[in-house]
């Protein structure tokens, strides 16, 4: 049975809502219906899907594991920038090297609050936020 898409993802932490609410204020996800689980936490949706699911618990891991990040196609790269840097967020900016067919795009890597690595990749249109400061 192949697979037809990536479904969601989970983010473990000690404090669910405000991981929300970063995922919420700085990629413009929105909560929304989460089924009566066992655990607590925060559904968060984009475009309709519940992409991001954040599980609140008191003994989270110091480690994020063997996975590396989790990205995301976006789109106004010089209001990501502004906002990352309104929240005192630290961030990574560059260009996807040439050689196919992201070649030239952005990709912008950040932490969130538990230290899960966040990448955001945008077309390479976009105009460079650094050349505005």
């Amino acid at each position: 049975m192949p697979i037809t898409r990536m479904d969601h993802f989970t983010v473990l932490t000690k404090d669910a809502k405000t991981t929300a609410e970063f995922y919420s204020s700085i990629l413009g996800m929105e909560i929304g219906p989460r089924p009566n689980l066992k655990v607590r936490g925060v559904w968060l949706y984009c475009e309709g899907l519940a992409l991001l699911h954040v599980i609140e618990k008191d003994d989270v891991p110091d480690t994020t594991g063997v996975l590396d990040h989790v990205a995301f196609c976006g789109t106004d790269l010089a209001s990501l920038v502004a906002n990352l840097e309104a929240r005192k967020v630290a961030y990574e900016l560059g260009r996807f090297p040439g050689g196919g067919p992201s070649s030239g795009d952005w990709q912008l890597f950040f932490r969130d609050p538990n230290g899960a690595r966040v990448e955001v990749d945008l077309p390479a249109s976009e105009p460079d936020p650094r050349r505005s400061a």
